[in-house]
């Protein structure tokens, strides 16, 4: 199946949410490229991204499984190829 490159773009308002959002991040663990989190503390939000190679479908279902997690936010962009 073919795979596009895709950074998905995470903020977490909740830190509660943490642990499911590292059981995701675990479960589709086999296409992350790589992960940066910063936390930044004036505003107590943690910013994520998550870099993928993965079939589309996938990168959907992550973003969107990210996505229902109380207090977070994801948004995900595809490369062309």
């Amino acid at each position: 199946m073919e795979t596009r490159v895709a950074i998905i773009s995470i903020i977490v308002e909740d830190v509660e949410s943490v642990k499911l959002l590292n059981d995701i991040l675990h479960d589709y663990g086999q296409y992350i490229i790589g992960r940066m989190g910063i936390p930044y503390k004036p505003k107590n939000v943690n910013v994520i991204s998550i870099v993928v190679d993965a079939p589309q479908d996938k990168i959907s279902a992550l973003s969107g499984k990210i996505g229902k997690l109380p207090g977070v936010s994801a948004k995900a962009a595809l490369s062309k190829v």
